[in-house]
């Protein structure tokens, strides 16, 4: 699997699952141009990774809540690397905070799906105009997307339930135009997300009950991106893929 040639847009690149797909890109080839919004110092650190290793890459900083900002980001690749992008990874997304439902508000609900939901429907639709037959649309959604998440998490699964979705659809509707869409649902995977989000103590009874008795790794994840991203799955499309050590199955 190579990717010589080829642009990757990694939303969200900078750090945890977003950094090993930029690096695990970079090292097939891509020239990778990763977004960040608020963590500058895991954005470079990445972009120094990969340029040290013979890449190519640049660094955006750009809100994906917003679409003129979606557009720019789109701008600063095809500057960079050509007009053509060839990949993109919808990864940037969080769950925010836990709340129940009696502690959300209107305002909190919609941030979350913005976040999460609306970025990817706009980052699409900003890319595809410029994406070829044989591009890869990959969508980071999650195992709470399937499941309805943890405690306090109602918002953000409806958000990574709805991005599954989207992928559907997306798959449909550009299909003919030769450009695949695919979306990945992690379970418990060791990054800063379940640091701050996830007691050590439910992810030991997690990991426990985990047929492979673990948690898995941003590396994992970025491995079977970099697999959708490449022609040796150009037959697969509309598929969201559990990538969870066995917990739950689709």
């Amino acid at each position: 699997m190579e990717l010589t040639g080829k642009t990757a847009i990694v939303t969200g690149g900078g750090r945890d699952i977003g950094r090993a797909i930029s690096i695990k890109l970079a090292s097939m080839g891509a020239n990778v141009v990763l977004n960040y919004y608020n963590t500058p110092t895991d954005a470079e650190d990445t972009l120094q990774t990969i340029l040290s290793n013979g890449r190519k890459a640049i660094a955006v900083r750009a809100d994906l809540t917003q679409w003129d900002e979606c557009l720019r980001l789109t701008d600063e690749a095809r500057k960079a690397f050509g007009d053509a992008i060839h990949i993109l990874v919808n990864n940037a997304g969080g769950l925010v905070a836990r709340k129940t439902l009696c502690d959300m508000d209107e305002q909190f609900w919609d941030f979350v799906m913005d976040l999460n939901l609306k970025s990817t429907f706009m980052m699409h639709k900003a890319v595809v105009a410029h994406m070829p037959a044989g591009g890869s649309i990959i969508n980071i959604a999650s195992q709470a997307g399937r499941d309805g998440g943890g405690g306090g998490a109602s918002a953000y699964a409806a958000s990574k339930g709805a991005v599954m979705s989207f992928t559907r659809a997306m798959a449909k509707e550009l299909g003919p135009q030769g450009i695949r869409v695919n979306a990945l649902c992690p379970g418990l995977i060791a990054t800063s997300f379940h640091d701050t989000f996830t007691p050590d103590d439910v992810r030991e009874i997690v990991a426990s009950r985990t047929p492979l008795r673990r948690e898995g790794t941003a590396e994992e994840v970025a491995n079977l991106v970099g697999c959708l991203a490449s022609s040796e799955t150009s037959f697969v499309t509309g598929a969201n893929f559990d990538i969870n050590g066995g917990l739950a199955f689709s």
